[in-house]
C-alpha cells in the first residue's frame, strides 16, 4: 500500500491551480516601515527580502489599511490608494522570487483605532468602546449605510490594487479586535438592525466583502484571518466560529487562518507551549474542507510534522521565530539537514 506523509515540506495545491512550495506560512506581523502616508519605503523591502530567507510556502505581508478611516497605527502600510500599486508590485516580487506565495492582509481598524490616525474618524458597529488590555479606547460613531457601502467598496478596491500589484493572495482581517470582528462579536456588534443582533447578521458584512470580491476577481486566493473564539466572556465561542468559517467556505474563501478575537492577539493566560491557539484550529479543520492555518508560538518543524500528521491543521504559521532569525529558522527546521526527512509528498 503506497501511503503518502504529509509533512512541513509538503507542497499543497490550492483550487485556484497555484501550489505552495511547503507548509509553513510566514504570518503578518507589523513592521511599521512605511512612510507616514503608508507607502512601501526600501526599510519595507529589506524587512520582507529578510524573511524570505526562511523559505516558506507562502509569506502574508503585514496589515494594509484599505482607507484611511481605517489606520490603526502610524507607519502602518496602506493599499488605499492606486499610488501604492507600484511600490507593492515591488515587494510582492522581492516575496515570490524566493519560491513563496506573495499574500497580503488588508485591514479596517474599525473602532480599534484613535481620530489623529484616520482623519478624526472613527466609526465602528456600535458606540462601543473596543476592549484592549493597555488602554480605554474612545467610543466609535456606530456605522451607517453610507459607512457600511464604503467599508465594502474600500476593501473590493484594496483587492483589485492586490491584483496589479501581484500579490497571489489576499487576506481579509476579521480577527484580534480589528473591525470587522467588531462586526462578528456581541461584545463591540449590538446593532438592532440587518447587521445586528444574532450570528447570522453579524457575520453578514464580511460575507458580503467576501462574495463581492469573489465575484470581482474569480480566480483570486482569499483567506479569512478569522479568531477561534474571543477570549473574553460574552464574546464569541468555538461554536459560533465554526459557523462562521462554514459560511466562509460557502462564500468562496480558500484559507482560513484562525487564531483570537477581541481579546487581541496575545496569549491566553491560560494557554503554554507551542501552538496556545492550534485546538480552536484543529476543531475548525474537522469542520470545513479547505485548509487551515495553525498558530500561535509555533516554533519546531517537529511541531508542524505532528500537527499535520494528526491533521490538526493543513499550513503551521511561524512568526516570532521567523521574524527572530529567518535564516537560522530555515537552517534548523527546512534546511540540508533536514532533507533526509522529505517524504514523497502530494
Amino acid at each position: 500500500m503506497n501511503t503518502t506523509i504529509i509533512n512541513r515540506f509538503s507542497p499543497l495545491n490550492l483550487l485556484s491551480g497555484k501550489q505552495l512550495q511547503n507548509r509553513v506560512v510566514v504570518p503578518p506581523m507589523a513592521s511599521q516601515t512605511a512612510n507616514e502616508d503608508g507607502f512601501v519605503t526600501e526599510k519595507t523591502i529589506a524587512h520582507y527580502e529578510r524573511l524570505t530567507q526562511a523559505k516558506p510556502g507562502l509569506l502574508i505581508v503585514e496589515y494594509t489599511f484599505v482607507h484611511l478611516s481605517g489606520r490603526s497605527e502610524n507607519f502602518q502600510l496602506g493599499v488605499q490608494s492606486d499610488a501604492q500599486v507600484s511600490g507593492l508590485a515591488r515587494l510582492a516580487r522581492r516575496i515570490k522570487k524566493s519560491g513563496a506565495l506573495a499574500g497580503l492582509q488588508m485591514t479596517h481598524g474599525g473602532g480599534k483605532s484613535e481620530r489623529g490616525l484616520t482623519g478624526g474618524v472613527l466609526m465602528g458597529p456600535s458606540a462601543v468602546s473596543v476592549p484592549v488590555k493597555d488602554r480605554q479606547l474612545e467610543n466609535p460613531n456606530p456605522m451607517d449605510s453610507n459607512d457600511i457601502e464604503l467599508w465594502k467598496s474600500a476593501f473590493v478596491d484594496a483587492s483589485d490594487r492586490a491584483i496589479a500589484a501581484g500579490f497571489d493572495l489576499i487576506e481579509i482581517h476579521s480577527a484580534h479586535g480589528y473591525g470587522l470582528n467588531q462586526w462578528l462579536s456581541p461584545l463591540t456588534n449590538r446593532r438592532t438592525d440587518g447587521y445586528g443582533g444574532g450570528l447570522v447578521n453579524r457575520m453578514k458584512l464580511l460575507l458580503e466583502i467576501v462574495r463581492a470580491i469573489r465575484t470581482r476577481h474569480p480566480q483570486l486566493l482569499i483567506s479569512v484571518r478569522m479568531p477561534g473564539q474571543d477570549f473574553i466572556e460574552g464574546g464569541l465561542e468555538l461554536s459560533d466560529t465554526i459557523l462562521i468559517a462554514q459560511a466562509l467556505e460557502r462564500a468562496g474563501v480558500d484559507l482560513l487562518h484562525v487564531s483570537s478575537g477581541i481579546g487581541g492577539w496575545r496569549r491566553p493566560s491560560s494557554r503554554t507551549g507551542e501552538g496556545y491557539l492550534v485546538s480552536e484550529a484543529t476543531s475548525i479543520q474537522a469542520s470545513v474542507q479547505i485548509p487551515v492555518i495553525g498558530v500561535g508560538g509555533i516554533e519546531s518543524g517537529d511541531y508542524i510534522d505532528d500537527g499535520l500528521r494528526k491533521k490538526d491543521f493543513s499550513l503551521a504559521a511561524v512568526g516570532r521565530a521567523i521574524l527572530k532569525d529567518p535564516k537560522n529558522w530555515y537552517d534548523r527546521n527546512m534546511g540540508e539537514v533536514c532533507i533526509s526527512r522529505r517524504s514523497m509528498a502530494i
